[in-house]
């Protein structure tokens, strides 16, 4: 069900409401790009069912997905439309378009061929943890998780929000892990990690279905090269790989975690219940023992523990970012959608 999780802390000023939380998604449904529209985004409903809650509420968790559809409309393309137009103009005028007008033609150009342009779509999940104030999101990137975070900074009344950050940066934690060969306690450290130097060759070596209490590794370490994502298991009941910015990448769940899902997986209405169910209690656990792993959380103005001496870096709460429309987008939209799509 997850497979990348970024993790973000509520303020205190929000009350969980779930007809409230309802009825302000169920405002913004997801619609399908207009003709001359490049982007669209807007909720569905997480079980996939139609006229389905946009909010899902299962064993006090609730989970919500948004939607996105962009027009793939290579600029290659849009280049090669307005330069057809432009050499039109200069047949009819013998004038070239100056750069003013250049851009102009353009935004003719891309006007013109969105009809046609055919759409990528994409979808992100969320899961709310309202007791424990959490805000989780299948991301592996920042920007990719912008794109729940705004719409849901904006749909929530007082659904403040920031980052969840330790005292102990995910960094200096892996390499005291690996240069030990010990891993923190509930923790097993497994065959892959990747090692950067932090100086102008930001020199890379990777190491995939490798031991690594090694003295190469170790070395490595010594030499100032700094761990930037580790794999990991957790009480050997799920795998994931942490990076250095705290992301959990490639979530795993062992079979033994959904030895007791056989008898809902011919029955898709208790499937989903199911999933989400062992998926998020199993995450619960794994979260507090990440963060206790990683000496606690970092509260705001609190100095980071391996920052000890150094001026304490401010913790502001995430204010919402700009809303993502087709206002924001590029008048030519590229191959690939946004990074956080």
């Amino acid at each position: 069900m997850f497979k990348n999780l970024i993790v973000y802390r509520i303020g205190p000023e929000w009350v969980p409401d779930l007809a409230v939380a309802e009825q302000a998604l169920a405002k913004e449904p997801f619609v399908p790009c207009a003709p001359s529209q490049p982007l669209s985004l807007g909720w569905v409903p997480p079980r996939g069912v139609e006229h389905a809650p946009f909010v899902e509420s299962i064993g006090g968790q609730w989970l919500v997905k948004l939607k996105l559809e962009q027009k793939m409309l290579p600029a290659s393309v849009v280049k090669r439309r307005t330069d057809e137009i432009a050499t039109q103009i200069e047949q009819t005028t013998g004038r070239k378009p100056g750069k003013k007008q250049s851009k102009e033609l353009k935004e003719q150009a891309t006007h013109e061929l969105l009809p046609m342009a055919f759409t990528k779509q994409a979808h992100v999940l969320a899961w709310i943890d309202p007791e424990r104030r959490l805000l989780m999101v299948d991301a592996g990137s920042t920007k990719r998780a912008e794109a729940v975070v705004t719409p849901l900074i904006k749909a929530w009344e007082h659904f403040a929000l920031r980052p969840l950050q330790t005292r102990l940066s995910p960094a200096v934690a892996m390499a005291a892990w690996l240069t030990q060969g010990e891993a923190p306690a509930g923790f097993s450290i497994d065959r892959e990690c990747e090692l950067k130097s932090q100086d102008e060759m930001k020199s890379v070596v990777r190491y995939a279905r490798h031991a690594l209490d090694i003295d190469e590794v170790r070395e490595h370490i010594a030499q100032g090269k700094a761990p930037t994502r580790l794999a990991m298991t957790w009480a050997g009941r799920v795998g994931f790989t942490l990076t250095e910015q705290g992301v959990i990448r490639k979530l795993a769940f062992e079979d033994v975690v959904f030895e007791g899902r056989q008898g809902s997986a011919d029955r898709p209405e208790e499937a989903f219940d199911t999933d989400a169910a062992i998926a998020t209690g199993e995450l619960c656990q794994l979260i507090p023992d990440l963060v206790e792993a990683l000496d606690g959380e970092l509260q705001p103005g609190e100095l980071p523990s391996d920052l000890v001496g150094s001026a304490p870096a401010p913790t502001p709460p995430v204010a919402a970012p700009a809303p993502v429309s087709a206002a924001h987008v590029p008048a030519a939209a590229t191959d690939e959608l946004p990074p956080w799509a």
